[in-house]
């Protein structure tokens, strides 16, 4: 099955919508537009997960492939922000020394804080969970997934 597409929900949880691109079973995008685009399918099993999760229940998404065209250090720290559980967060310079970059050097923590700011699959990457930096996850969105994962 070809599920290539966009797909968005409407979430009472966020206030705004939740959109998923796919591409060959993939996620390349997550984004929370104001209101669901004319254009998006409103139903896909992972948009059902993705609204489970708001909803409260316990998913790491550790299954979900998602496709990260982004430099090869960029991608580490963003590897790495996947490992880290639920209802957790970490500092810019944890998450740089889970990703092996050096946490002390200016322009490691700089890779790290620009592969947040350019992540492009929020929720599977999850950017929430990372503190003193600003993620691609909206701040009132990053707020209350905090709230929803206990950590807020």
């Amino acid at each position: 099955m070809d599920d290539t597409g966009i797909y968005a929900r409407e979430s009472s949880a966020l206030g705004r919508a939740v959109q998923l691109g796919i591409a060959s079973g993939r996620v390349i995008s997550v984004s929370f537009p104001e209101d669901v685009p004319d254009d998006a399918e409103t139903e896909h099993a992972l948009l059902d997960r993705v609204f489970d999760y708001l909803d409260g229940a316990s998913d790491r998404f550790d299954d979900v492939s998602v496709a990260l065209t982004v430099p090869t250090d960029r991608r580490r720290a963003l590897d790495a922000l996947r490992d880290v559980p639920r209802g957790e967060t970490v500092s810019v310079e944890r998450l740089a020394r889970l990703a092996g970059l050096d946490a002390e050097d200016d322009d490691d923590l700089a890779t790290v804080r620009t592969a947040l700011s350019e992540n492009p699959v929020p929720i599977f990457v999850p950017d929430h969970r990372v503190r003193g930096a600003s993620g691609a996850t909206p701040s009132d969105v990053r707020a209350r997934l905090r709230e929803i994962e206990g950590s807020g």
